[in-house]
């Protein structure tokens, strides 16, 4: 009999089916014996009855064996149905069960509480829990309705390079690649050069590429490798074209969460972010005299950050606020200085829920500037020669972003830690297992 998935079992009311999956959760009762299954579209409740030719199969059938069940779809009873849930009003009579492959007795209770390294040392078995299938669908959720709102405003996408001839941040800690004949090539920090090599190209693209941190930072936001959302723009008014274009890629973002996933709210214990007709903006400075702290300092602290978006949400109800105007000492040298406003920058930074997820602003377009730049900076432009030609020979104004997806998921699902919203993270401390212990799974 042809495999029904177990999602679409409620349009197969009184009949017999085929269904394959694992074994979600076993209970005994009595002389029955229940089953949650559970496959990639849903999970349904099971239950084999005494007598059923399925019963000696199923007294050695525990939670994770991969079975192909066989069972008869039956409404239940008015008063055992779950309203709102997925297969709530469905029972599946189990008729027969063959085990496709086993499964060992687990190490402990798969909804268990554990500590974050426990559940990280065990993700191949975690990420099989009903939070941990969650939160990577709603992650590719958040990446399909990136791309969709950039494709509606005439981006193209194209795949970044994560082996780069130099840093295109300038001060982020890299990873050293052994190259070929002896020379030395850098694992990506950023796309930021190919993506303005590409706005000469094809003027408006995005890309969402694997980047690397090489930071001795061992913290609940930072990661040694993370997905970056990025896309740049060319023939821009300033900075405040590129957040508008920003603003509607968040908004697709979660209204894709949103419309494909609208109970995981509930699930995480969260709510739907915030966002206002416009996302509140404030110059750093400003920022700094709202929350009473100095505005000598080039940045925001992480707690000023959180309070920054209390503000936020108090004044304006927004979960996002916009923080322009860092100085040109904070930010790259491809960062477009205010002429308005010497000594500060086009550039912006987007808080979420009490965290910066995104970097961005207007860059530098012409040339001679940019090779100036370069050398106040310290960088020698002959090591950036292949990415400068792109000015040598006609760029528009332009600008962009970069946001980090995992940080985003982690807002949005009201994650403490980024690890948790990264599906095999990397960092100072671990490569899927913690780096500080010589233990080898069994």
């Amino acid at each position: 009999m042809e495999r029904t998935l177990i999602g679409e079992l409620g349009a197969h009311k009184g009949e017999t089916v085929t269904i394959k999956g694992w074994v979600d959760v076993r209970r005994d009762q009595g002389k029955l014996v229940f089953f949650d299954f559970r496959d990639r579209s849903g999970v349904v409740q099971g239950v084999v009855l005494p007598g059923s030719p399925a019963m000696e199969a199923a007294k050695e059938i525990r939670n994770e064996f991969v079975v192909e069940v066989e069972g008869k779809v039956n409404t239940r009873p008015e008063k055992n149905a779950q309203a709102g849930k997925v297969n709530g009003d469905i029972e599946l009579e189990v008729l027969g069960i063959t085990v496709l492959s086993p499964a060992d007795s687990l190490p402990f209770e798969v909804d268990a509480e554990l500590n974050l390294d426990t559940y990280l040392n065990n993700l191949p078995l975690t990420l099989r829990t009903e939070k941990g299938r969650s939160i990577f669908r709603v992650q590719a959720a958040i990446i399909e309705g990136y791309r969709k709102a950039l494709r509606t405003l005439g981006f193209t996408e194209f795949q970044a390079p994560a082996l780069v001839g130099g840093d295109a941040e300038g001060g982020a800690g890299t990873f050293t690649v052994d190259y070929y004949y002896d020379q030395k090539a850098f694992l990506a920090t950023s796309p930021q050069l190919y993506k303005q090599i590409m706005v000469g190209v094809l003027e408006r693209v995005f890309t969402t590429p694997k980047v690397f941190r090489g930071e001795k930072s061992a913290t609940t936001r930072h990661l040694s490798e993370y997905s970056s959302l990025d896309f740049e723009m060319g023939f821009i008014k300033d900075h405040t074209d590129v957040m508008t274009t920003l603003e509607a890629a968040v908004r697709g973002m979660v209204a894709q969460v949103t419309e494909t996933h609208p109970q995981v709210y509930a699930l995480f214990g969260t709510e739907a972010p915030l966002i206002p007709e416009k996302i509140p903006v404030v110059k750093l400075r400003e920022a700094q005299q709202i929350l009473g702290v100095s505005t000598d300092e080039p940045d925001l602290e992480p707690e000023h950050e959180r309070a920054l978006c209390e503000w936020a949400k108090k004044e304006h109800g927004s979960d996002f606020v916009f923080v322009t105007h860092y100085p040109v000492s904070k930010r790259p040298f491809y960062t477009y200085e205010d002429e308005q406003d010497p000594g500060f920058t086009k550039s912006f930074d987007l808080l979420f829920r009490g965290i910066e997820i995104t970097s961005g602003g207007q860059r530098v377009h012409n040339y001679e500037v940019l090779v100036e730049k370069m050398r106040a900076k310290g960088l020698d432009p002959e090591k950036f020669a292949f990415y400068l030609q792109a000015f040598k020979y006609g760029m528009p104004p332009h600008g962009g972003i970069g946001m980090g997806l995992e940080r985003f998921t982690a807002r949005l699902l009201n994650l403490p830690n980024v690890k948790e919203a990264t599906l095999f993270p990397r960092d100072l401390n671990r490569i899927d297992v913690l780096l500080s212990t010589d233990e080898t799974p069994n």
